[in-house]
């Protein structure tokens, strides 16, 4: 048996108690060398290294061969690297750097039903041929490797304060990636259980990231005509009254894009203004470009032109920098292609910019942040930010506690 629902309205959010697949140091080794950080924030050259370990976590999620990469995860099943846990449980996950709490949540079981649609809110676009790959990956595994992660906001104090005081006993698991200590703690109390789950009652959860795996769960819900394998997701649910997830801009790199014509092409369709102390991360109504040393300040729309990029978008498009970014910019003055490597997104400002350093590196274009409140309000009026709008964070580990059917 998989999971064991707990009773609640139907519109609420469910988070059940599962029996998680987790490794077995005896058999693996330390866990901090076989988890990983998750699948989108994890460098192609760092997978490639990884899936060289024996156990490690790479082998099952960097996959070209699905069927393959199942029958490894059957072995090690069948050796003991993983083992099942004998209880179902939900999870208290927590992320520290050094002393200082990062993020802590909840995870289990996500009812993706139709009667709880409402209470999940996505924030981002999908593309079709990505949410077939994840579910394809996913259907071929018979698993979930890493949760979606989900923020709420909850006054509920006496969830808050059990989370915290769950914190205190003695870990179930506990490993570090880099600077960052991933501890977890199993609950399987149902009465303790059941006042996790309160504190999300009336609560709405907005999808921070698993876009894709979210939208692949519910494509092989439907495929499947309803069946209950996945009418449910594994997930993260943070509390952003108690530990707030970061929210940060990503950027876009074009290493074809000359800086200098950059800027000349923005002035035909907005304000740009050279920085002359160089590049820095942009304000909340501009864009910045840089390359080669020099650096740009774009602001201020033209507003026929910006109305022809967005024509076929929401209104409230003309506001998000990603939109401003991607339709004004990339596609309508340079002509940028949407083709693989023409734009490489990256999520941290100076690797950007200490990309396009050097003559003939290209230039980067510097987003500014969106506020939370600003992603929750448009996703609860069902208006999708474009696609590599935000980035929230710290996210969770992959394969720390992975979903893996029984059925197998």
């Amino acid at each position: 048996m998989i999971s064991t629902p707990l009773r609640q309205t139907p519109t609420a959010l469910q988070l059940s108690p599962f029996r998680a697949v987790r490794y077995d140091s005896a058999h693996a080794g330390d866990l901090s060398s076989v988890i990983s950080p998750p699948y989108d924030d994890m460098p192609i050259t760092y997978a490639r290294a990884q899936r060289g370990r024996p156990h490690h976590i790479a082998r099952l999620l960097y996959a070209h061969d699905v069927p393959a990469a199942a029958g490894q995860l059957d072995r090690w099943l069948n050796r003991g690297v993983l083992r099942r846990d004998p209880r179902p449980a939900l999870y208290v996950y927590q992320q520290r750097l050094g002393h200082r709490l990062l993020q802590r949540g909840l995870i289990g079981e996500l009812l993706l039903s139709d009667e709880s649609a409402a209470a999940i809110l996505p924030h981002e676009d999908v593309q079709s041929h990505v949410v077939g790959q994840r579910a394809a990956h996913m259907a071929g595994l018979r698993a979930q490797l890493e949760p979606l992660l989900l923020t709420y906001h909850s006054t509920d104090d006496a969830a808050t304060r059990l989370a915290e005081e769950i914190t205190s006993r003695r870990p179930t698991a506990s490993a570090r990636l880099g600077a960052i200590t991933h501890t977890l703690w199993s609950c399987t109390d149902p009465v303790e259980q059941s006042v996790l789950n309160a504190g999300l009652a009336g609560c709405q959860a907005l999808i921070a990231d698993g876009h894709h795996r979210h939208a692949g769960c519910l494509r092989l819900g439907q495929e499947r005509g309803g069946s209950s394998t996945w009418d449910r997701s594994l997930a993260l649910l943070v509390d952003s009254a108690a530990t707030p997830l970061q929210l940060t801009a990503i950027h876009r790199v074009i290493p074809g894009l000359e800086p200098d014509k950059a800027a000349a092409a923005a002035a035909d369709v907005a304000r740009v203004r050279p920085l002359t102390s160089g590049p820095r991360l942009p304000g909340p109504d501009e864009l910045v470009v840089t390359g080669n040393g020099r650096a740009w300040s774009i602001s201020a729309p033209d507003p026929q032109a910006l109305a022809e990029a967005l024509a076929a978008r929401p209104h409230e498009w003309h506001q998000l920098p990603a939109a401003i970014a991607d339709h004004l910019l990339l596609d309508r003055a340079w002509s940028v292609p949407d083709l693989p490597g023409a734009v490489r997104h990256v999520h941290d400002a100076d690797q950007a910019t200490a990309a396009v350093t050097a003559p003939g590196g290209g230039t980067a274009l510097l987003l500014p942040a969106v506020t939370e409140d600003t992603v929750r309000r448009l996703a609860a009026k069902g208006v999708l930010l474009p696609r590599k709008s935000t980035s929230f964070g710290p996210k969770p580990a992959a394969g720390l506690a992975m979903r893996v059917l029984a059925s197998r």
